[in-house]
């Protein structure tokens, strides 16, 4: 998707037009603010500053005014957007695209024991963030990884960085490719060497594309998303990790500065640290939580990663014992449940990595004698990092909150840190479709649109043949499954001859609950046909999922009401609340929701959706038509292609 698209010379006029409202900023936030949300008034500053400095230097003759300027492209399968490209061929005709990130800056320092790691002021606070040059360079890299256009037709990526305000003095180790070595594969800009700017632009697109090449790229097939489970012994051998994933913004910048806590503890006994990375679904929290159990391991630390649900933790292990040098016994001290430090003496580890905390117990089933589980957690570690997300608690034992976490941090005397996830991964990158599920699942309301071409999403009358599409599709790459709310008894766990356990007869649909089959339903070869629930596939990722919403979730007179009744007797996430009254049928609500949040957003490329309720699903239904209307009614007041000056030359 690109926010704005245009010649170089249309774009020069843009950015320097002195008329009220109709500047290049006003293009952008007209635009933005009907396909992704509200614009704040630092970002709309940004455009209407950066962009005048783009405008002068690109105002060359060396660079044709019919090259294609683009402003606000988003990344595959993210919600991170690239500031400024401009594409081109060069003299020989090679197609090239330049990919500048433009930064406000007049200070910066380095960051200790951080690679490629700044610290500057941001929104009138201090903070670490990537150094420009690796912005641009992880940017690049994830487009060249993911799109095949510009890999099949040969597209060369040129990433640069632009800090337009900053005049370096001598010395200076922000410029110095020596400590920042990012710099020799994305050079930075500044000031003091603008003019440089101009022959690195030109030497690469000097000539218009007459091929639409943009456009290309934008509307180009996508490589399929990484999963976490398919490179995950790669993630932990010390000689590929950093060949898997890419980390982004704020992933780069978390895991820097954890990283760099987890280095010291060679060096002093600096107490205990808490860490605690919110997020919502796909922002990253598993990958970092492996990138960091990685780094540890690499630096000789005793480490672990921590889950109270199974699922993702026997996804790891099968992966693990079949596609690395780990030997089983090394496998099982590297994952633990989340009650296995009842009787762990303070600080047996040096780092605990915890990942999905909001399913956190106070006392494990196996291990009824524990105190509390974060408590515990906290204890037998020097650095216990913690990611969470508050919006997928789905059980009645689930206590992992922010506000818990810290409580047990304080106790401890621990050093704590807070901070939050912000790029999207999952469901294509798609805010909009995440805030989509809020607000028709009566979560939170608030406004969205996305493009209904980047997810795929429908509502089916038909249970079977939405069963049929995903078996179709699981025969791509075997990460396609059907999962279901807790809603139809859990018979089969008793006595496998009874017969299934989710029988729906005015579809003709029948089909086993996976519980009891295996512990890595998720990945094996025959399980297509079994049914998972919120305990099998919370943690996990699928490139599509089909998803059964039962009776316990319904639309009635004009609202998305929830029905504890309607859930199965052999269903316990609902039970064991020491509340009564109208808090417990508020958490009973909220659990409910959140758990048809969590099973909708699994499916990294799409979701199909079927109803018990009949109105529910035509609810849905009208929620989707909506929103298509809003986004191509939008999109066909802009046409097709390049606009007239007078809408800002932007892209439908």
């Amino acid at each position: 998707m690109i926010i704005y698209k245009s010649t170089k010379k249309e774009f020069i006029e843009h950015a320097m037009s002195p008329e009220p409202g109709r500047g290049i900023a006003d293009m952008i936030r007209a635009e933005f603010e009907k396909r992704i949300g509200k614009v704040n008034k630092g970002e709309y500053l940004a455009w209407r500053n950066s962009l005048r400095h783009m405008a002068m230097i690109v105002k060359t003759d060396t660079i044709d005014d019919e090259t294609t300027v683009c402003i606000e492209y988003r990344l595959p399968y993210q919600n991170t957007r690239i500031d400024f490209l401009i594409a081109g061929r060069d003299g020989n005709g090679q197609e090239h695209v330049v990919i500048v990130e433009l930064k406000q800056w007049s200070e910066a320092t380095p960051v200790d024991e951080a690679s490629d790691i700044v610290r500057t002021a941001v929104n009138g606070a201090e903070r670490n963030l990537p150094h420009p040059s690796y912005q641009a360079w992880s940017y690049a890299v994830t487009l060249q990884e993911y799109n095949e256009c510009v890999q099949d037709d040969g597209i060369l990526l040129h990433p640069c960085a632009f800090m337009h305000n900053y005049v370096p003095l001598d010395g200076d180790p922000i410029i110095d490719n020596t400590v920042y070595r990012i710099i020799d594969k994305s050079p930075l800009f500044t000031r003091a060497n603008a003019e440089e700017l101009i022959g690195f632009i030109s030497s690469y697109v000097s000539r218009k594309d007459d091929k639409d090449l943009v456009g290309r790229i934008d509307y180009g097939r996508l490589h399929p998303s990484k999963s976490l489970q398919d490179v995950l012994a790669n993630l932990l051998d010390s000689k590929k990790q950093h060949d898997e994933f890419v980390l982004i913004d704020s992933q780069k910048s978390i895991f820097e500065f954890i990283l760099g806590k987890i280095l010291r503890l060679r060096n002093e006994d600096s107490g205990k640290q808490v860490f605690i990375v919110s997020g919502g679904p796909g922002t990253g929290k598993s990958v970092l939580a492996i990138n960091l159990l990685a780094a540890a391991i690499n630096d000789g630390k005793m480490c672990a990663y921590v889950s109270k649900n199974s699922a993702p933790r026997n996804v790891y292990t099968a992966k693990l014992a079949s596609g690395s040098s780990f030997t089983k016994a090394h496998i099982r001290t590297l994952f633990k449940g989340s009650g296995s430090f009842v009787d762990s003496s303070r600080n047996a580890y040096d780092v605990l990595i915890v990942d999905e905390a909001h399913r956190l117990n106070e006392k494990a089933f196996a291990n009824p004698k524990g105190e509390n589980q974060i408590k515990e957690i906290i204890n037998a570690a020097r650095i216990s990092v913690f990611f969470i997300d508050e919006d997928q608690i789905v059980t009645a034992k689930d206590i992992g909150s922010v506000k818990e976490i810290t409580r047990f941090a304080k106790e401890a005397h621990a050093k704590r840190f807070v901070s939050r996830l912000e790029s999207q991964f999952r469901c294509n990158g798609s805010d909009g479709y995440l805030s989509f599920l809020d607000d028709a699942l009566g979560i939170r309301s608030g406004e969205y649109t996305f493009n209904p071409a980047e997810y795929d999403i429908e509502i089916y009358d038909d249970l079977g043949r939405m069963f049929a599409d995903i078996k179709r599709l699981n025969l791509k790459d075997n990460k396609a499954r059907m999962l279901a709310g807790y809603c139809w008894n859990w018979i089969s766990k008793e006595d496998r001859s009874s017969g299934p356990d989710i029988v729906i007869e005015d579809q003709g649909f029948k089909a086993y609950w996976n519980f009891s089959n295996t512990a890595t339903w998720a990945i094996d070869d025959d399980t297509i046909d079994q049914v998972g629930c919120i305990h099998t596939s919370q943690g996990l990722e699928f490139s599509y999922v089909g998803v059964i919403i039962g009776n316990d979730l319904r639309f009635e007179n004009g609202h998305v009401i929830t029905d504890p009744s309607k859930r199965a007797r052999t269903d316990s996430s609902l039970k064991g609340f020491r509340i009564t009254g109208e808090e417990l049928a508020a958490r009973k609500d909220k659990i409910i929701r959140d758990t048809y949040r969590t099973l909708l957003s699994r499916g990294m490329k799409g979701c199909y959706v079927f109803c018990m309720d009949k109105a529910l699903s035509e609810y849905l239904k009208r929620k989707l038509d909506e929103n298509r209307k809003i986004y191509y009614d939008f999109a066909s007041k802009l046409g097709t292609g390049m606009s007239t000056a007078e809408n800002g030359n932007f892209e439908a």
